[in-house]
């Protein structure tokens, strides 16, 4: 009885009932954001399929990892957090915080993988083109092996698992590391190889793309315009790179410092509080990831951009008030013509002219039926003409 007692009282809250309402509420928001997100890039990702590089594999992995964490963690931190106590016994704890080592240090060794294979594609190209998809398969399997080794060893007595010290969730046993030398042991090597480590890597190898691009850019701005795609790609690359290294420290810093205060003080001391809101910012990389890599990545953004446009027009086929399809087809020409014509005015000729096809389905002035009309677009203004009064190669061409 004195043993059931004591897992009662560890799985009771430790902080105000408002603050686990709070954390309740955020662990909700994180929850759809993150299945938002993580299921719009898997789904960009799979229409994408045919022509994924090496490299996106990794984003991919990341996602499925994130995925994972959402839907092992928040479906039990959630109503726990609401009810002031964790409710689902300590089986279920320990399965809970081994999916939390697992999944967090997969996405954090995936996003360490992720840098460097960016680094040796940009700063030693001639090695970088050799990466090949059959390589990153590879690294993604050790990428999970890596992250299973840890989240393993308190299964294997080498750490413990247990709940946290503010009562709702579960993960390493906090404690254990001022009674037991193993356990520390454990901490120690968890900051060291899965913190510490990762951040150096991470940190430099977008160093080394930073430099790297910055000396490109310089050597072709002798020679060319700075308005040209060199310009824009070191622009995505320094977003990128800031994103994801904010990203990494600010979801695992908080964590890290709580974990090695722990260890190396007395954990008793530490506040509850303290606990709580490392583990929300942990928690947090499983929506703000996505969000990073569907905002930076041109490719996914612009599939995702195509496959909403096309949910948009099959909408609206199937409404009652639908327009006929050759309004469709019209509209969806226009529209390339037009993005073909910013394009090429931004980077090309100034007198660039674009004509596309219009239906006038109304009867002109004399009565003599239907006409058709092209509208000309030349720089930002359009005019409309018949198509009979167009020089002869065009006319045919839209005829």
């Amino acid at each position: 009885m004195g043993n059931a007692s004591d897992t009662s009282a560890a799985f009771a809250s430790t902080i105000p009932k408002e603050h686990d309402i709070f954390m309740g509420s955020l662990y909700s928001v994180f929850c759809v954001l993150s299945l938002t997100g993580n299921c719009v890039l898997l789904l960009v990702a799979h229409h994408k399929r045919s022509s994924l590089k090496p490299a996106e594999f990794f984003i991919i992995n990341l996602s499925i990892s994130d995925l994972g964490m959402t839907l092992s963690l928040f479906p039990l931190a959630i109503p726990s957090a609401f009810s002031h106590r964790w409710l689902f016994g300590e089986v279920t704890c320990q399965l809970y915080a081994m999916c939390g080592v697992l999944f967090g240090l997969c996405s954090l060794t995936n996003l360490t993988a992720l840098s460097l294979v960016c680094c040796l594609k940009v700063c030693f190209p001639q090695h970088g083109n050799r990466f090949s998809s059959s390589h990153a398969r590879v690294l993604v399997a050790a990428v999970w092996c890596y992250a299973s080794v840890f989240a393993a060893g308190p299964l294997a007595r080498w750490g413990r698992y247990g709940p946290e010290p503010y009562g709702t969730a579960c993960c390493i046993d906090w404690h254990a590391p001022n009674r037991e030398l193993l356990a520390r042991s454990y901490i120690v090597c968890l900051f060291v190889f899965c913190y510490a480590l990762p951040g150096a890597v991470i940190f430099l190898s977008y160093a080394f793309i930073l430099l790297t691009v910055r000396g490109s850019r310089q050597a072709v701005q002798q020679h060319v315009s700075p308005q040209t795609k060199a310009a824009n790609a070191h622009a995505l690359i320094v977003k990128l790179s800031v994103a994801v290294c904010i990203g990494f420290l600010g979801a695992w810093t908080p964590y890290a410092a709580v974990a090695m205060w722990a260890a190396f003080g007395d954990a008793a001391r530490v506040p509850p509080a303290a606990f709580a809101a490392a583990a929300m910012f942990a928690k947090s990389s499983t929506a703000y990831n996505p969000i990073v890599y569907l905002l930076c990545k041109p490719n996914f953004r612009e599939c995702l951009y195509k496959d909403t446009a096309l949910l948009r027009v099959r909408i609206h086929r199937g409404s009652p008030r639908s327009e006929p399809r050759e309004h469709f087809a019209s509209a969806s020409q226009r529209n390339k013509d037009t993005s073909i014509s910013t394009r090429l005015s931004n980077g090309q000729q100034e007198g660039y002219r674009a004509s596309v096809d219009c239906t006038n389905s109304a009867a002109q002035g004399d009565g003599t039926g239907a006409q058709r009309t092209a509208c000309i677009l030349s720089r930002s203004s359009y005019s409309e003409v018949t198509v009979s009064k167009l020089p002869a190669a065009p006319q045919a061409e839209f005829l």
